[in-house]
């Protein structure tokens, strides 16, 4: 069913209404791959099947996962690409506040 997108819009929703940034959308959509592949690493690497399948029926592998899921062809490519381009802005934002931190 299309349970994860649907959640995964309406958090990007609630996301863009009450941050109103954009930089705050590009750490979000970093957050929940990163949280993504994590839950992916551990189904793949815990022992308990339980919780492996748990994980692996319920939650996607990462966005990638989903925009596979739920399209194809050049509609595939272009979210591909742009979810790219956002953690490119990602990378650059890390970057920009790793510089700017202070030394200790």
């Amino acid at each position: 069913m299309y349970i994860d997108l649907i959640v995964l819009v309406i958090l990007m929703v609630l996301v863009i209404v009450f941050y109103k940034r954009f930089t705050s959308f590009v750490f979000f959509m970093a957050i929940v791959d990163i949280l993504l592949r994590i839950l992916t690493f551990i189904r793949d690497n815990i022992g308990l099947k339980d919780v492996s399948d748990l994980i692996g029926k319920y939650v996607p592998g990462s966005i990638f996962n989903i925009i596979d899921k739920y399209t194809k062809g050049s509609i595939n490519i272009l979210l591909k690409w742009a979810f790219v381009v956002i953690m490119c802005f990602f990378l650059y934002y890390i970057i920009r506040i790793f510089i700017k931190k202070k030394k200790i």
